[in-house]
């Protein structure tokens, strides 16, 4: 049976005139083209995410915000004041007495079983620092030392063998740390405690006590949590920045992490996924390097998108953002790649860990869309025609 030549040509152009009226919905896309994007912020429905069209001023704000966070302008506390003995610390008590000696002789020694070096000095057997934080010397006592100094213990049994011994002289020693100490964690070679000693523990000495990282150094960060507050910074740029290897107080815990940072890349682009990046971070030309670079058959270079949930002061808003998500602002930065001035930008723009990357379509690459479901519907109807089986 003959199909007539004028019913199809009558479907034919009802169908391109659906296609093309209709090409946003109809046409196959990778994601929303650049209009909807860049009026995102104006749309009811997606009232609250803020649109900022980055210029040099803007990514070297956000560069500087990620050079200040380091560990030695977050953990503003002083160097660590002198130890403080504990409940549960382990003291050793050396007493020396001026000859002649009146209290510590051999025979008074021999009542309470210690023995003289003979050189005029006693050495006490070491002393756990109990759950009332006492310790006993002989002929001094029993004497509170917990939350005291080393010299103010030393003080302490000086004052109680005056008049008892002629010209006494203590020294008080911290044989073991059981009471201040730091957490290391994660992915190092030895999960430890390492106890703060006289003179404080900075942070790359308490890694190297436990056998340091064992993943790559450029794909390691370490996080310090003191007293609710939590930080993390790339082990690289601590190496790199001596005024990071801080000291570190009791109770703090370290954790060497190996996760590797990444951002996801969608769109017009020569790859789609999510890309990995070192933990020392990567700028937008790199991560655009990294993903191929944008698509010269369909892409837009005045549609380069980064999607990222930013904090409430990092930018100067001209209003005050109204949506937050977990205290922060979904924001859409574009980039015009068209401006030859917007790839020092990118030089300088830094890519964050979980950022999106999106890359829309060219308004042409619409109209190709269009033109080739045209061309699939003519090809048929002209090979029909050149064969008689229409007319």
């Amino acid at each position: 049976m003959r199909i007539t030549s004028r019913l199809l040509v009558f479907t034919f152009a009802v169908l391109a005139l659906a296609a093309l009226g209709g090409c946003s919905t109809f046409v196959a896309g990778t994601g929303p083209r650049t209009a909807a994007i860049t009026n995102a912020s104006q749309a009811s429905s997606l009232r609250g995410i803020e649109l900022v069209n980055v210029n040099y001023a803007i990514a070297n704000k956000l560069t500087q915000d990620n050079a200040a966070r380091r560990f030695s302008s977050f953990f503003t506390e002083p160097k660590l004041a002198d130890y403080h003995v504990g409940a549960g610390d382990v003291l050793q008590v050396y007493i020396w007495e001026a000859p002649p000696a009146m209290l510590f002789t051999p025979q008074a020694l021999n009542a309470t079983g210690i023995v003289s070096g003979g050189t005029g000095t006693v050495v006490l057997p070491e002393q756990i620092v109990g759950n009332s934080g006492d310790v006993t010397v002989p002929f001094a006592g029993k004497i509170h030392v917990e939350g005291l100094t080393l010299s103010q213990i030393e003080a302490q049994i000086i004052s109680r063998l005056n008049g008892k011994a002629n010209h006494p002289q203590v020294i008080v020693r911290l044989a073991r740390n059981n009471t201040q100490n730091v957490t290391v964690v994660g992915n190092v070679q030895h999960s430890m405690e390492v106890p703060i000693t006289p003179g404080g523990v900075k942070l790359l000495r308490a890694l190297a006590l436990s056998g340091g990282v064992t993943k790559p150094v450029e794909k390691s960060t370490i996080q310090i949590s003191r007293d609710g507050r939590v930080m993390t910074l790339p082990l690289e740029a601590i190496l790199r920045s001596p005024e990071d290897n801080i000291f570190l107080r009791p109770g703090d815990v370290v954790t060497a992490l190996y996760q590797p940072l990444s951002f996801t890349a969608l769109g017009a682009i020569g790859k789609n996924g999510e890309v990995d990046f070192e933990a020392n971070g990567i700028n937008l030309a790199q991560a655009l390097a990294r993903i191929g670079g944008l698509d010269d058959n369909r892409s837009n270079p005045a549609g380069v998108f980064l999607f990222r949930l930013v904090p409430v002061n990092a930018l100067p808003w001209p209003q005050k953002p109204t949506t937050l998500i977990d205290g922060k602002v979904p924001t859409i930065f574009q980039f015009n790649l068209r401006d030859p001035a917007t790839f020092f930008v990118a030089q300088s723009f830094p890519v964050e860990n979980k950022d999106l990357i999106y890359v829309s379509d060219a308004p042409a690459a619409d109209l190709q869309k269009v033109l080739n479901v045209v061309g699939s519907i003519v090809y048929p109807f002209q090979t029909l025609n050149a064969f008689g089986v229409i007319h």
